[in-house]
């Protein structure tokens, strides 16, 4: 019989010591804790119970092995108040452990003391019930400062041979590592929340100014949310053809939001003129996309949405404002709102005129791609905007 290579624990501390502290996610960080134990220690199968201190409990968040638990990961939760939990936090394991490590077998044998008190012996069966719930024969607490971050739990090894003393030594010292891991994890989870948080809000922020834009020019009323609904259907279609990543996606989205924000600074009179505008009043009005910029501007975080502001009404040919741009110098997230902006335009009744069907205004685009329009926009927009 072929004997079994001895392991090196030392060398697969340090292994898993620098593939822990990559991984910024706690699940996924337990799950290679898990997998790691149950292939190198052989063990039957191994879970760990995982501290939520939003709900002050512990959940068994992953559980691994051929032979491990049928309980589905999150549904077995021990409070803080559990014998188990509670030994561990109470930190009993100083007084009676040698290494932190509780095993089954030592607790059985202290059972058999019979000087042990009646109260503390029935602390122990109650402890030892719960490890038999789990099929653990080792628990390993994984302490950061004074919090206990996780409890570690293992199975019997694969030829039921009892725990070595270079392994337990192993558990103590992944126990430790394992704590700082998944201290780290959550710390970036917990700065990924309330990054995502502060963005809701931006946006919320930001449609709330849309809104305000739509207020103050009755006739447009919902053209801000639709020009910004046209925009990311368009930038959809165009993902392959342009290799658009998701913050292209993100900032699209603010600008097409924002691309009118610089009416505000337009006089009423003219925004809200009923028929068509004389030569100077187009003139001021061709100035709101300079006066949303300088709006924008002073905020740092939308400096990559600045673009789809400024020149969402630059021409194909050169014709347009305020910089006429031409061709390719216009920035794509202004072609795309463009496009957008014209749609929405045409299919809205005016007061001097009644909007023009889907078809009609799609027609409209074609007959000025490569003039006014993007071709490469025009043409997605033909298929996408069609089915809207």
């Amino acid at each position: 019989m072929k004997k079994t290579e001895a392991i090196d624990y030392k060398k697969e501390l340090e292994a898993a010591s620098k593939t822990m502290i990559l991984i910024h996610h706690p699940e996924t960080l337990i799950k290679l804790i898990v997998r790691m134990l149950v292939h190198k220690v052989n063990i039957r199968h191994a879970a760990i119970l995982l501290y939520d201190n939003k709900k002050n409990t512990y959940v068994l968040t992953v559980s691994r092995g051929a032979q491990g638990l049928k309980i589905p990961a999150g549904f077995a939760r021990m409070d803080c108040d559990n014998p188990l939990i509670s030994f561990f936090l109470q930190r009993r394991d100083k007084e009676i452990l040698e290494d932190g490590i509780l095993e089954i077998n030592y607790l059985r044998g202290l059972l058999k003391n019979k000087k042990l008190s009646p109260k503390l012996a029935d602390n122990f069966r109650k402890i030892a019930y719960q490890m038999e719930i789990f099929d653990a024969v080792a628990c390993v607490p994984s302490f950061f400062r004074d919090t206990m971050l996780g409890l570690l739990l293992l199975g019997r090894k694969k030829d039921n041979a009892p725990f070595k003393k270079s392994e337990l030594d192993f558990f103590s010292a992944l126990a430790s590592d394992v704590a700082m891991a998944i201290r780290n994890a959550q710390l970036f989870e917990e700065l990924e929340e309330e990054l995502d948080k502060r963005r809701r809000l931006f946006i919320h922020t930001t449609i709330a100014l849309a809104a305000a834009i739509d207020a103050k020019d009755p006739y447009t009323h919902g053209h801000t949310a639709r020009v910004t609904n046209y925009s990311l259907t368009l930038a959809d279609a165009l993902i392959k053809q342009f290799r658009l990543d998701d913050k292209f996606r993100e900032n699209l989205h603010i600008s097409s939001l924002l691309h009118d924000i610089g009416k505000i600074g337009i006089p009423e009179k003219v925004l809200n003129k009923a028929g068509r505008l004389n030569e100077e009043e187009r003139k001021i009005i061709q100035q709101h996309p300079v006066i949303g910029v300088n709006i924008v501007q002073p905020i740092k975080e939308l400096k990559d949405c600045l673009d789809g502001i400024k020149y969402h009404h630059e021409r194909y040919d050169g014709k347009g404002y305020p910089e006429g741009l031409k061709g390719k110098q216009i920035p794509l997230s202004a072609a795309i709102i463009s496009v957008a902006d014209a749609f929405d335009a045409i299919t809205t009744d005016r007061p001097y005129r009644k909007g023009l069907s889907f078809k009609e205004a799609l027609c409209e685009l074609t007959r000025c791609s490569s003039t006014q329009f993007n071709p490469l926009v025009v043409k997605a927009a033909k298929t996408a905007l069609h089915a809207q």
